[in-house]
């Protein structure tokens, strides 16, 4: 009998948890507006990066055309098994690995569904106007080591600065040194010399001394 408050506590817990993930699976998404199995996205100036990461389970309508994504993250769109209609126009699609989703998921959908529509290559500029649906594997890698060569220069360019820059300062300390070697060689023969004159100006001043002495 005592042991009955502590189940009846964890089978609310769990009740609770359950009804939370139900409420954000169908919750709609920041910056969309949703009826229904209508999730309108589109015209929301949003990002690969500012795309809701989730949609409720039950859409059937995805609009996401006339915004600025790029791609679209792996899996995005595998859990909607409901949806009839996705738009995706109107976005400026990098056809770089990126794109390689994208293009999968257009792959597996059926002729009835129109979503491939419009959805172009922006960039790189070879594949600039081409359908993401109709790119090949190859054309999509050899955009991959485009992308590459891209950073593998950007990389060797830093690395060429970074190298002339530590160069530059090597220099500069060898002529620092040089100079304080330089300079420390003058100080010392000038204390010398003073000290000398020094020397003098006492013998001078005591030799009077020691001839009356005598």
């Amino acid at each position: 009998m005592q042991h009955h408050p502590t189940a009846m506590k964890g089978l609310l817990l769990l009740f609770l948890l359950l009804l939370s993930r139900g409420q954000r699976s169908s919750a709609c998404p920041h910056l969309c507006s949703c009826h229904g199995g209508q999730v309108d996205c589109s015209s929301k100036s949003l990002t690969s990066s500012s795309l809701p990461t989730s949609f409720p389970a039950g859409t059937t309508d995805l609009r996401l055309h006339n915004n600025q994504l790029s791609t679209l993250p792996n899996g995005l769109l595998d859990s909607l098994t409901s949806l009839r209609s996705v738009s995706l126009h109107g976005n400026p699609w990098v056809c770089d690995c990126g794109v390689l989703y994208l293009r999968a998921w257009l792959l597996r959908q059926p002729p009835s569904l129109t979503s491939h529509l419009g959805v172009n290559c922006s960039s790189p500029p070879d594949l600039r106007g081409r359908l993401v649906v109709y790119l090949s594997e190859e054309e999509v890698l050899e955009s991959c080591h485009y992308w590459y060569c891209d950073l593998a220069l950007a990389s060797q360019v830093c690395l060429f600065v970074f190298v002339v820059v530590q160069t530059a300062l090597l220099v500069a300390l060898i002529i620092f040194l040089r100079k304080f070697k330089r300079l420390s060689k003058e100080a010392k023969r000038i204390t010398e010399e003073s000290f000398t004159v020094e020397e003098a100006q006492r013998e001078n001043e005591y030799a009077p001394l020691k001839a009356s002495s005598f």
